[in-house]
């Protein structure tokens, strides 16, 4: 029976959750046949939205559309909600409601977190960190009838569901040159969850005096005049303790297509990812860049480990850590709690790994390609957008004829 699912999520938004939103569109697309899809668009923060005008982009905004004008009529009566955002805006809008969050890159959630959780039907997050954050998160509440106290929990229905944003084909950046031959990507919001001023800061301490490159596609909020000025102005800021340094640091700033990241990730003079964030929900361009083959230099924790363990084995270049409590000035009531911990990169290790990668560059490279043929089979259209319509639609979907079409429809809409 075919379901009328209503979509509250930041589908415009060029953001991690922007992507998220937009992955979950495609997979419900993917099954037209079990879905009528309505969307409603949220903002995100001070994120831009996406710019690219492509079939997807089109078919979004009609559906937009038509489900405003069904709300302006009071016509919108849905089967069940999708809602895809932080936990603690969930609500109960139709008969069935489902919560996506790309979850929490701490060690525990909010009470907001399991309050509204819990009036859910079924939660998704998209990585076993998210999942076993929420389910280990204990609060101890009160009876305001008996004065009782007892641990409150979630109890609703928790399930993993992965994500992964559509690969194109290599396109070049206009005027993007590289002087070095020797060059470190890193692709990082400006901001302390990041950890974004130590990664950069330590790697230039470490090649200070030789003949490598970072480049550094970053913003601060979004992707206008006054963000490029302000993170220009942080970057110099903290590069000014080495004025005289022989490595360089490239900035990339502003609206790139998925082309020109992969082109980025397939650079030949760029051999490595490097991110020591505090926390990833998932950590989307780690990967993209595991996708593309490309070595990658981290923290083993958080969502990442999803896709860069398999088998017992670490896929990448692995920094040491220790797990201690949130950076004050982190701090995010109802969403970061000041009594969670996250991870912190210790400064030698990450040292290490970065000399490792540059040392052994043939042997980091034969890693990433061993995790490339992992993370593209485990992780693949068809295996991603198949568990997400089975948790949706709750149960099992028959296959039989549907991949056959799948293939020739994601041509089209992508």
């Amino acid at each position: 029976m075919k379901k009328k699912i209503f979509v509250r999520a930041p589908v415009l938004s060029q953001s991690g959750y922007g992507e998220q939103s937009r992955f979950a569109l495609r997979a419900l697309r993917s099954r037209e046949d079990l879905f009528e899809i309505y969307v409603s668009p949220i903002p995100w923060g001070k994120t831009g939205w996406v710019w690219e005008d492509n079939e997807f982009r089109q078919w979004m905004d009609s559906r937009i559309v038509e489900t405003q004008l069904l709300i302006q009529q009071q016509q919108m009566n849905p089967d069940l909600s999708l809602q895809i955002t932080i936990p603690n805006e969930f609500q109960k809008i139709a008969p069935e409601n489902i919560g996506f969050t790309a979850g929490i890159e701490t060690t525990s959630v909010a009470p907001q977190w399991l309050q509204q959780g819990n009036i859910m039907d079924k939660i998704l997050v998209v990585s076993t960190h998210a999942k076993e954050t929420y389910e280990n998160t204990v609060f101890q509440a009160k009876n305001q009838q008996t004065g009782d106290v007892f641990p409150y929990r979630l109890e609703t229905p928790l399930e993993v569901v992965w994500e992964n944003t559509p690969r194109k084909e290599p396109e070049a950046i206009p005027g993007f040159e590289l002087p070095y031959t020797n060059n470190m990507l890193m692709v990082s919001q400006f901001s302390p969850r990041k950890n974004f001023v130590n990664s950069l800061r330590w790697w230039v301490e470490e090649f200070k005096d030789e003949e490598v490159g970072l480049v550094v596609k970053t913003n601060t909020a979004g992707n206008s005049r006054m963000d490029l000025e302000a993170t220009e102005n942080m970057l110099k800021q903290i590069l000014s303790t080495h004025p005289d340094r022989k490595c360089k640091v490239h900035l990339l700033h502003g609206d790139l297509s998925a082309g020109q990241m992969t082109w980025l990730y397939n650079h030949n003079k760029i051999g490595a990812l490097v991110n020591i964030a505090h926390g990833e929900g998932f950590g989307l361009p780690m990967f993209e860049a595991a996708r593309e083959g490309m070595p990658i230099i981290t923290v083993g924790w958080s969502g990442q480990m999803d896709f860069l363990h398999h088998d017992g084995k670490n896929y990448f270049e692995e920094v040491d850590f220790t797990l201690e409590p949130v950076s004050q000035q982190a701090v995010w009531d109802g969403v970061i709690q000041a009594d969670s911990m996250w991870a912190y990169a210790d400064k030698d290790s990450y040292k290490n790994a970065l000399r490792n990668v540059l040392r052994d560059s043939e042997g980091a490279k034969q890693r990433a390609l061993e995790l490339k043929e992992l993370v593209n089979e485990k992780f693949s259209d068809e295996n991603l957008f198949k568990g997400f319509v089975d948790s949706i639609y709750g149960e099992q979907i028959d296959l039989d004829g549907w991949l056959s079409e799948l293939e020739g429809d994601l041509v089209e809409q992508e």
